[in-house]
């Protein structure tokens, strides 16, 4: 006889909205939740992941609908391994990589990720993106948003805008602005009971009644902030009508001018209760949990100027950050200076002398042809890199917003001398050259180094960086870029045969 740890309301809930097949769901419920890891495809491609898994004795296996998603086994420690701390992949659960691949972002649209963190479908909407554009990923908990952080800034995505706002602010600034927006709501998480049964209790305390306002005064901000031609995914990992098909109808009958988008069906995928549309998916017919799934269109062209025209980034007037060779344009300078001689914090021949050498440092790591200098920006003695579209237009005035991030953060002036970032050397793209500290996933030296130690060096590693220095290396100062396998993990700087560790604290392995 089955048992459970459900109430009977759930139970007969469950009943009514499975029918025949509810024994099949109940039945689920008692086998154990499946693993999954996504693979960055802004630092690998799938194949070459699985092979180089394989030769190192991983057991993956393909989720059939997510192209860059695989399978592992509970015995598996991933989130342990150096290649997790380079941003080769992201672990989430199966069901819960639908969203972001249904909602297939391309490189120059304005991408807003709502209800964000931790960040696992921010981090697969920002590889669609592919340098190219802007997302900004928003949660209303500061503290959930500084994980939403470290895990974009994991991936090495720079153009990202991350903010810890209510949706009513957001949408007062940026209506009409978004070509895409995700909107994993809130909800009663009835798909996470098999993973999580703590949740049970959670749902007893606050069930579907609770969510449901929420979900609406959410979802109709985010129609407010989608631009004509745009298209909104409504997403969740509950499995109550009201809270999914419910809250599609309440948007549909408030906004006219927007209309269910069909989603492809691959195998064990169901279709929504009365809009065949949407997608449902249920542990008993696809191996993950569970997720609801809804793709709206909102009627136009996208045309305007907070559209972006065809979806991509608009054209700057004057052509403020256009691109140009190198970082050492006197324009980037300039306008870096501008800024900080603004906020009083910095400025004069110092800061001149601070910002030419982080540019040019910047640039012989790698910098020239993929920094366009117009975009740099000094703000109390932080260098970043800004996206395009955070030059312009309403995302051009930041004020009265709180921004936990714009763009990446290359690094700091210290007593005038620049100290590269954390994000800096996780955006860097893989492979061999000056300046790297090339080590194998297998080197002791990679945990020590991820522990915060002073990691030793041979001779002819010290060497090496005498030489690169006197042949035009990059302007290091005795910088030294970790890698692991050839992905960087982070800083450290040359002292005698001594690596001094500049891997940032807060991502230390404990």
């Amino acid at each position: 006889m089955y048992t459970s740890p459900f109430s009977e309301r759930y139970i007969q809930k469950m009943k009514a909205l499975l029918g025949n097949s509810f024994a099949e769901y109940a039945a689920s419920c008692s086998q154990p939740p499946c693993f999954g890891l996504r693979v960055n495809t802004l630092k690998s491609d799938p194949d070459t992941f699985y092979n180089n898994a394989a030769k190192a004795g991983w057991k993956l296996e393909r989720i059939a609908w997510i192209p860059n998603g695989f399978y592992y086994g509970e015995e598996m420690r991933p989130g342990r391994h150096p290649w997790y701390s380079a941003g080769l992949y992201y672990l989430q659960e199966p069901s819960a990589m639908t969203p972001a691949a249904v909602l297939g972002v391309r490189p120059g649209e304005r991408v807003l990720d709502l209800c964000a963190a931790p960040g696992g479908k921010s981090t697969e909407l920002a590889a669609g993106l592919k340098g190219e554009g802007v997302l900004f990923a928003n949660d209303i908990s500061a503290s959930r948003a500084k994980a939403l952080l470290k895990n974009l800034e994991l991936f090495g995505a720079s153009n990202i805008c991350v903010l810890s706002e209510t949706p009513e602010r957001i949408s007062a600034r940026f209506p009409g602005f978004f070509d895409k927006i995700l909107v994993d709501a809130p909800c009663s998480g009835e798909g996470m009971f098999r993973r999580d049964p703590g949740m049970v209790k959670s749902y007893e305390e606050r069930g579907p009644e609770y969510y449901i306002p929420l979900q609406r005064q959410i979802l109709s901000e985010a129609v407010r902030m989608l631009a004509p031609g745009g298209r909104l995914l409504y997403s969740t990992c509950t499995f109550d009508e009201e809270e999914n098909e419910g809250c599609i109808r309440f948007a549909l009958d408030a906004f006219p001018e927007m209309r269910l988008a069909e989603i492809e069906k691959k195998d064990g995928f169901s279709p929504g209760i009365g809009m065949p549309e949407c997608v449902r998916l249920f542990p008993h017919r696809i191996r993950g949990e569970g997720h609801f799934l809804a793709l709206l269109e909102k009627a136009g062209s996208g045309t305007g100027e907070a559209a972006g025209g065809d979806g991509g980034s608009a054209p700057l007037s004057g052509g403020s950050c256009r691109a140009q060779e190198g970082f050492g344009a006197g324009r980037a300078l300039r306008g870096a200076l501008r800024t900080s001689r603004a906020d009083g914090r910095s400025g004069g021949h110092e800061a001149l002398t601070g910002v030419s050498d982080a540019l040019r440092f910047v640039e012989g790591w790698g910098g020239r042809g993929r920094f366009e200098p117009g975009r740099v920006r000094l703000e109390r003695e932080r260098l970043y890199y800004l996206p395009e579209e955070l030059c312009k237009g309403p995302a051009a005035d930041r004020g009265g917003l709180r921004y936990l991030r714009t763009g990446l953060l290359l690094g700091e002036l210290k007593r005038g001398r620049f100290e590269p970032s954390q994000a800096l050397a996780m955006a860097l793209p893989p492979g061999d050259g000056p300046g790297r500290l090339m080590l194998s996933s297998g080197d002791e030296r990679v945990i020590r180094y991820l522990k915060g130690e002073t990691v030793s060096l041979s001779e002819d590693a010290c060497v090496c960086g005498i030489q690169e220095a006197a042949r035009g290396g990059p302007p290091s100062g005795g910088w030294r870029l970790v890698c692991v396998d050839g992905f960087p993990l982070g800083w450290g700087r040359l002292h005698s045969n001594m690596l001094k560790n500049k891997y940032y604290p807060g991502w230390r392995w404990q």
